[in-house]
């Protein structure tokens, strides 16, 4: 299982700083994957509980197994499609997501139901990838496995981890679904992905645009793709591991 806690652990320290999770909240953890950031909402509303969301059974199980380690009571579970399953109306005073968002087929379906999900004057705080190109970690391995002449037509896309990094359109998708007062803090932080070279090609191969678009290749060009791969990583090795470059957005707004 790639260990996206990890690789995310700069942005994690950020997200802890903006919680502002009261010790009797009731927290609602959207795409909670393993359960870092449930487990670490439960010890700040530690009179008060966490029900976390995340499509995969695998990851689901593993949250729960460290949870049980965690010797941690307030925490809920429920392996379900974040962006289609209906919490209880009115029972949250805070929802949570780190980059758990961007990924609904229908966003405002999801977020009328975060909304309803919310008390009132209830909480949203989201960590959101910005635009593509501000994410290097996105450009520069696509470009290493992209031939040049299908990066311009790739380019016109949105892919859906980038759909909620334009701040206009957050806002307006906000505001038609029940939130007001939008605010933007960006995030800037290096994603690790290795603590070498090896390391960190086995896991950026775990990703599914990776191995998707290696797939598509034929072998030589697939050979050539995986040798600019290593080059670019080679390139991003630190004393401490191999880094890319990042921008996200923290997302709040309150219930309208």
């Amino acid at each position: 299982m790639l260990d996206y806690d990890l690789e995310l652990q700069q942005h994690n320290l950020a997200l802890r700083r903006a919680y502002a999770i009261n010790a009797t909240d009731q927290v609602l953890d959207i795409g909670c994957g393993t359960g870092q950031t449930t487990r670490e909402a439960a010890q700040f509303a530690s009179a008060g509980s966490v029900f976390g969301i995340d499509h995969s059974n695998e990851m689901i199980e593993r949250a729960k197994r460290l949870t049980r380690e965690a010797k941690l009571d307030n925490v809920e579970y429920v392996c379900a499609d974040a962006g289609r399953y209906e919490p209880p109306r009115e029972r949250f005073d805070v929802a949570i997501s780190r980059f758990g968002t961007m990924f609904f087929a229908d966003p405002v379906a999801a977020f009328v139901n975060l909304r309803n999900a919310l008390r009132p004057d209830g909480r949203l705080l989201m960590m959101v990838w910005q635009s593509r190109d501000r994410n290097e970690w996105a450009t520069s391995i696509e470009h290493a496995l992209t031939p040049d002449d299908t990066a311009a037509i790739d380019a016109l896309a949105v892919p859906p981890a980038f759909s909620l990094g334009d701040q206009n359109v957050v806002s307006r998708l906000l505001d038609s679904t029940g939130f007001t007062a939008p605010a933007f803090e960006e995030v800037h932080a290096p994603v690790f992905y290795g603590r070498d070279v090896e390391a960190a090609f086995d896991f950026v191969s775990g990703f599914s645009t990776v191995s998707g678009r290696l797939a598509r290749l034929d072998a030589q060009e697939r050979a050539n793709a995986v040798a600019r791969l290593r080059y670019l990583l080679v390139e991003h090795q630190r004393n401490d591991g191999v880094w890319f470059d990042s921008r996200a957005w923290i997302v709040t707004a309150h219930r309208r």
